[in-house]
């Protein structure tokens, strides 16, 4: 068993949504330490971010290995 302090407003806040949902206090903080604990142990670095990869490509697949070279062209094409 856990004791728990939690401000009026969270409090509120639990006994309204269990009230709309139909369910007891008690079962809507364990499903949301659940939904939590869960989310916790699968997110991982690539997941989070997995929508933002290559959202912004530039279609190039060489920019890591030949940046140099990249940004040298760049400069010579501003100076003509």
């Amino acid at each position: 068993m856990i004791t728990l302090r939690l401000d009026p407003k969270i409090e509120q806040d639990i006994n309204n949504t269990a009230k709309n949902l139909g369910i007891t206090k008690s079962e809507l903080i364990r499903k949301s330490i659940l939904d939590y604990l869960s989310k916790l142990d699968t997110a991982n670095a690539w997941e989070v971010g997995q929508d933002l990869f290559g959202k912004y490509s530039s279609g190039l697949n060489n920019l890591s290995t030949e940046r140099k070279e990249i940004v040298k062209e760049k400069i010579r094409a501003k100076r003509k």
